[in-house]
């Protein structure tokens, strides 16, 4: 009779194969999860790699668009108050415009654009943590000065034109912010500032030429018309950012379930696993006992 020379240590190298997945097997089941290690499913271990650098993508994108859409929110609401100051203005340019006031009220209501130029002023120099929103790039000071020199006054612009964009997992580019020479300055009858500073000078002296207030009250009307088209690039963007964060979030969940999919055991199935493998450890351990017995040698058992 040919005997395998290899029969013990296969016995006992098998006895180890149990083992280890025995091991395994109760890991898994004590964790909930199927996949412990690398060398115990490569496979799984690199798709869940591939899930989870995409969800800290998506992540990243999520902290970035709640960032955004609050500096978004802030230049929004700056733009709307802007709105409302400057239909003010037009409101006290035109009472001011009919001819039926006398000297000391047009003063006044000049005093009283003065008043609304400081608050669009100060609302062209909005700042969001720190940052100005209608400074381009230059974000680190005020954007805009008036120097009240000559009448009338000037004011400036010490921002850039640069606009920022945030892009999406999909590749979508979306604005962030509109440089405030854009917004505020214009072309020649679209800025504001150039219309306010204009009808301050128009009244300051209480006398009124007609001719040119009515002139500058329409260029200020043109100015407000212009500031309202630029809100609607920041009201598109804040809808952009949120319809792509709210798409960004259902992907996450997919891939989290996914990754839950993947990496969660079954514990049904562990189960039975676990015990096949315990009930083969045992049937090896009573062969490799046997086997070593002294009245039960392999010996004995081959001269049988």
């Amino acid at each position: 009779m040919r005997v395998d020379p290899y029969y013990v240590s296969n016995l006992v190298g098998s006895l180890d194969q149990a083992q280890s997945s025995e091991q395994q097997l109760t890991a898994e089941l004590s964790s909930g999860v199927s996949v412990t290690s690398l060398s115990s499913n490569p496979v799984a271990s690199g798709q869940n790699v591939l899930l989870l650098n995409q969800i800290q993508q998506d992540d990243s994108f999520t902290t970035s668009s709640t960032e955004v859409t609050g500096q978004l929110q802030v230049a929004d609401s700056a733009l709307g108050s802007v709105v409302t100051e400057l239909t003010s203005a037009i409101s006290l340019a035109t009472s001011a415009n009919n001819g039926t006031l006398n000297s000391s009220n047009v003063k006044s209501i000049s005093t009283q654009l003065a008043g609304i130029l400081d608050e669009v002023t100060s609302l062209a120099n909005t700042s969001y943590q720190g940052q100005y929103i209608f400074g381009g790039g230059q974000t680190s000071s005020s954007p805009f000065t008036t120097s009240t020199s000559t009448s009338p006054a000037v004011t400036t612009y010490s921002g850039d034109e640069d606009v920022n964009y945030l892009e999406s997992p999909n590749g979508q580019k979306i604005q962030l912010n509109v440089p405030g020479d854009q917004v505020f300055l214009g072309s020649g009858s679209n800025s504001v500032f150039a219309a306010l500073n204009s009808l301050i000078a128009d009244y300051s002296s209480g006398t009124v030429d007609t001719t040119k207030a009515v002139s500058d009250t329409a260029a200020l009307s043109t100015a407000l018309n212009y500031v309202s088209q630029q809100r609607v690039t920041i009201d598109n963007s804040i809808t952009q950012v949120t319809a792509a964060s709210e798409a960004v979030t259902n992907v996450q969940t997919q891939l989290t379930t996914a990754q839950t999919n993947l990496m969660q055991a079954d514990v049904g199935t562990v189960s039975t696993q676990l015990s096949l493998s315990e009930t083969q450890q045992t049937a090896l351990e009573d062969v490799i006992a046997q086997l070593n017995s002294s009245t039960n040698d392999l010996f004995s058992k081959l001269s049988g």
